[in-house]
């Protein structure tokens, strides 16, 4: 009987300390929100893929991830600024404005608590167009029933800028529609846009969808007013879209872009961004294939290309112990 009662009073012990060591593990986990995009593009799933890599340790470290869809580039940064969300997805040229307190922030000034953590994909300026619309070149969307994107999008962002050097306004569109990215490849089969622009990476599952469901083709993206653009805004490069990659679209398509950039706060804890960087890098080929655009990632431009604000800190120490920067 002794020996009965002395085995149920261990196991009650222990059941008592497993309690509270779980409790403890909860109460000093930390929890991150990183801002994405739109459920059917790629910035969504960056934010999925990162919050995938930290939260297999969870753990181990202590850090758990949720990645929201939210309005893309813009929003992510005003959602940072706010303190919705910690880390963000955000487009180079957005990104650059954000850190300066340039275009639409500059009512609220440069933001240098802004900190970069790492650079993404590559993403062009894609214009897709129904076969029966008319449109063969980027200047004939004038006159045209556009969806220039939804406001606090990157493509917004950049088609704003676009607009500007080519001298357009929303009036010189039949319909200059504001759909967000879920919503306008619908809209394209459906024949109540005759094209819509998205800047993102490839390749991409809206496009996908447009591209299925219609006769639709991308279009070039060139010209005096675009060279000016690359010439002028280092974030801007030239691209190409690969023939292939969707149906009826066999032959590669010239056009211009700028790059997906991971960012953060100087308020975020360094151990928190140390360690959701650490999780990316530290299983980084599995990473590589959770979507395409990510195939052709490399370290070495992934912590240096396109990134305005400074590294966070946390960032910079395991980049450093890496060997991958200077201290």
């Amino acid at each position: 009987m002794k020996r009965l009662t002395f085995s149920a009073a261990a196991l009650t012990g222990a059941v008592l300390a497993a309690t509270t060591f779980s409790t403890q593990v909860v109460a000093d986990q930390k929890f991150i929100t990183i801002g994405t995009g739109g459920q059917t593009g790629v910035y969504y799933v960056v934010g999925q893929s990162v919050c995938r890599m930290v939260n297999r340790n969870s753990d181990e470290h202590g850090v758990r991830c949720n990645a929201p869809s939210t309005g893309g580039s813009v929003a992510n940064v005003n959602g940072m600024k706010s303190g919705e969300l910690d880390m963000g997805v955000v487009q180079s040229d957005v990104h650059y404005r954000a850190y300066n307190g340039e275009a639409n922030f500059e009512e609220g000034g440069a933001w240098g608590e802004m900190r970069s953590v790492f650079t993404m994909h590559g993403e062009p300026l894609t214009v897709i167009a129904r076969a029966d619309s008319g449109i063969s070149e980027f200047a004939d969307l004038k006159g045209k029933r556009v969806n220039i994107g939804n406001p606090g999008s990157g493509q917004r962002n950049t088609m704003d800028l676009v607009m500007g050097r080519m001298g357009w306004t929303v009036s010189d569109f039949a319909l200059a529609s504001q759909l967000d990215a879920a919503e306008q490849a619908s809209a394209l089969s459906d024949n109540n846009i005759d094209a819509m622009i998205y800047v993102v990476g490839h390749p991409n599952g809206s496009i996908q969808e447009a591209t299925t469901t219609v006769d639709a083709r991308l279009i070039p993206v060139t010209g005096a007013e675009i060279d000016g653009l690359i010439e002028e805004f280092p974030y801007y490069t030239r691209s190409v879209i690969p023939g292939g990659l969707y149906r009826g679209n066999d032959n590669d398509v010239e056009t211009f872009g700028v790059a997906a950039t991971f960012v953060s706060h100087a308020g975020v804890d360094d151990e928190v961004v140390y360690q959701t960087v650490k999780a990316v890098f530290e299983n980084f080929d599995r990473f590589k294939r959770l979507h395409p655009a990510f195939a052709n990632l490399n370290e070495e431009s992934m912590v240096s290309d396109g990134l305005t604000a400074p590294l966070h800190d946390g960032a910079k120490r395991y980049y450093v112990e890496r060997g991958w920067i200077q201290e």
